[in-house]
């Protein structure tokens, strides 16, 4: 345990100190090197936080990416997936429009859309989304929806047309 003076002396809640030869020689050092600072002379901004800090936040960010992150980089991954077979696919059969049909209509993107299912129900919550008061709905993330479309052959056609 420190002695009120010495946490005093450390802390330094008194007032200014009179001033000490180390600390003469600091302040010359500084008032010479203010032109190397752009800064100097000027108030720096403050740091306007645009919310509280709340501890499961940052308790969340100790733990590495949070649930939602994971499943929207599985997503994007599996998605990349279905297109790389599917492009393999379409240069093997798309000289044959019939045989393609049939190829995308039994293609199983059922693991994907059950990501795309729960990132579309739990992102908002997760995310902690506002709302919009004029769409009565979450606000976009970076200009766009936050819910993604599912995989089904109309999501194919678009990208590989018979």
């Amino acid at each position: 345990m420190l002695r009120r003076p010495q946490a005093e002396q450390i802390l330094g809640e008194w007032g200014v100190r009179d001033v000490t030869p180390p600390s003469a020689a600091e302040r010359d050092k500084l008032r010479d090197e203010a032109d190397l600072n752009a800064h100097a002379g000027r108030p720096l901004p403050r740091r306007v936080r645009l919310g509280r800090t709340e501890a499961d936040r940052y308790f969340a960010s100790l733990g590495g990416p949070l649930p939602y992150m994971q499943r929207l980089r599985q997503i994007d991954e599996e998605t990349a997936d279905h297109e790389r077979r599917l492009a393999a696919a379409y240069a093997r059969h798309a000289r044959d429009p019939e045989r393609w049909r049939r190829i995308v209509a039994r293609w199983n993107f059922t693991a994907v859309n059950a990501l795309i299912d729960a990132h579309n129900r739990w992102y908002p919550i997760e995310a902690s989304l506002p709302m919009s008061p004029r769409s009565r709905d979450y606000v976009d993330v970076g200009g766009k929806p936050y819910r993604r479309p599912v995989l089904d052959p109309r999501w194919v056609f678009d990208r590989f047309p018979a």
